[in-house]
């Protein structure tokens, strides 16, 4: 229902525009980020090439971004500079990469306190800057007709009939505090820079594969495909279409370490060198990667899933009931849909977790029944529990035996470890904390893992056991039941 206001009085309440610009240096932008959301205006421009270039001088270092697209006119190019340029409720060209018009200005004030944007079109050129301290002293929305000249600003478009460079200096938050002849500033700004590759490889990488260029300090970026398709041992799951077909959803189980090389188990960790931190789902917007390597808060993260990942294609038509953010980092799968997406993923899930164990497990079926030796066992006692330390465990019956007489003292420490296990606090955080559970010796060397199951193996080889036998048994002992894949070592003792 509509409000009659006409006999009322109003009253003007413009945004102050130096405190509305702090406000978006906030949201949250990381370096790699924000140069992604620029590239984005560069892909929906059309562009086929996209260059990202810089000069190092330590605080006054100066990035910039230049593509061939289709450019701006002058008006053209002032609303784009204009924040909120866009209404995100407004029906957009379907290969469109923006939403809220903000991305332009919310990325670059993110990372720096003065950038100008130079476009071409039409054989006509045009450059707008936008100076925070410079709003800061007129307390106005004003653009100034300037260009820098510390930076060949028509280094890539001179040739071109059409394209845009975005140029960032003054980085207060990339090189405040760095001096530009000091070897350890230089080499944080260039580790920021392979992060910025790494990054783009992964978000683009569809686009990269179709033919996009963006090369950066004049190297082509690679792409990095999350699901590793045409890689040996691939398992890909029947693509399943939600809302209609605008939800499209297909699953990947990625081969199991014996099926690859060094080299290509590398290449399957990934920007963040890490088979866990890449499990999850990928969410893409118009091919664009907004999420990847997420449970979206639907499971926890679990190094027997590190061989799932679920590829989601969204339109930008859904950007609202997904919830999408103006860094388009974050996505919500919709109420209506998401028993939908827990059940498609839990059979990925199902099927990764047989495929990351099927090695121990096929040395366990060739046995007739074997043993398991968990490090811990629950016990009653006075009707509440507690829990033990198995002391029938391999590792620890070899310990005990070998104390030297200080079996007794040795005991004591034992139980002292056992009446002290902090069993509600570790309820407590499984149940409140977001993060998962680690699995023994995750995120550590696991050469002591290997040493002692080569200790063990050979232990039981001496006792008369066939080999056969022996790696079975290992691979139903805590820990090793977490990493059969290492049951190969034992393979070549």
């Amino acid at each position: 229902m509509r409000i009659d206001y006409s006999d009322r009085d109003t009253a003007a309440a413009e945004p102050e525009a130096s405190s509305m610009i702090q406000s978006f240096r906030a949201i949250g932008y990381s370096f790699e980020t924000a140069i992604a959301d620029i590239i984005d205006n560069s892909v929906s421009a059309g562009a086929k090439n996209i260059w990202i270039d810089y000069v190092w001088k330590g605080p006054d270092t100066i990035i910039g971004i230049t593509d061939d697209g289709l450019g701006m006119t002058n008006d053209e190019l002032i609303q784009a500079m204009r924040p909120g340029s866009v209404n995100p409720l407004t029906a957009r060209s379907e290969n469109d990469l923006g939403r809220f018009g903000l991305g332009l200005k919310t990325a670059s004030f993110s990372q720096c306190r003065k950038f100008c944007v130079n476009s071409k079109k039409n054989e006509k050129e045009s450059c707008w800057t936008w100076d925070l301290d410079y709003v800061n002293q007129v307390k106005s929305w004003k653009l100034i007709k300037y260009k820098p000249d510390e930076f060949d600003l028509n280094k890539y478009i001179d040739d071109l009939s059409s394209g845009t460079t975005v140029l960032w200096w003054d980085l207060d938050r990339l090189t405040k505090d760095t001096q530009a002849d000091k070897e350890s500033s230089k080499t944080d700004f260039l580790a920021a820079i392979e992060k910025v590759r790494m990054h783009l490889s992964m978000v683009f990488h569809r686009y990269i594969d179709d033919g996009l260029n963006i090369f950066l300090r004049g190297r082509r970026i690679q792409s990095w495909d999350p699901f590793m398709i045409g890689f040996d041992g691939l398992q890909s799951r029947p693509e399943i279409s939600l809302e209609k077909g605008a939800v499209r959803i297909k699953g990947f189980v990625l081969p199991h370490r014996s099926k690859l090389s060094a080299e290509d188990y590398n290449y399957g960790k990934g920007p963040r060198d890490s088979w866990t931190d890449h499990q999850g789902f990928y969410i893409y917007r118009n091919r664009r990667l907004l999420v990847g390597g997420n449970w979206l808060g639907l499971f926890k993260r679990e190094v027997h899933y590190d061989l799932c990942r679920i590829k989601v294609d969204l339109p930008n038509s859904m950007d609202n009931e997904w919830q999408i953010d103006i860094k388009k980092s974050v996505a919500r799968p919709p109420t209506k849909i998401r028993e939908s997406i827990v059940a498609i993923a839990k059979d990925v899930r199902a099927q990764a977790v047989e495929v990351y164990r099927h090695k121990g497990k096929v040395v366990r079926r060739k046995l007739a029944k074997e043993e398991y030796f968990p490090f811990w066992e629950e016990k009653t006692r006075h009707g509440k529990r507690f829990y033990r330390l198995n002391r029938k465990h391999p590792i620890l019956k070899e310990l005990l035996k070998n104390t030297n007489g200080l079996t007794q003292q040795f005991e004591k420490v034992l139980q002292f470890i056992e009446e002290t296990v902090p069993v509600p606090l570790i309820t407590l955080q499984e149940n409140e904390n977001e993060r998962p559970h680690g699995q023994p010796f995750e995120g550590k060397n696991h050469e002591n893992v290997i040493d002692v199951m080569k200790t063990m193996y050979k232990s039981l080889i001496a006792e008369g056991l066939p080999p056969e036998h022996a790696r079975a048994r290992i691979a139903n002992i805590e820990p090793f039941n977490f990493y059969l894949e290492y049951l190969e070592h034992l393979e070549k003792i």
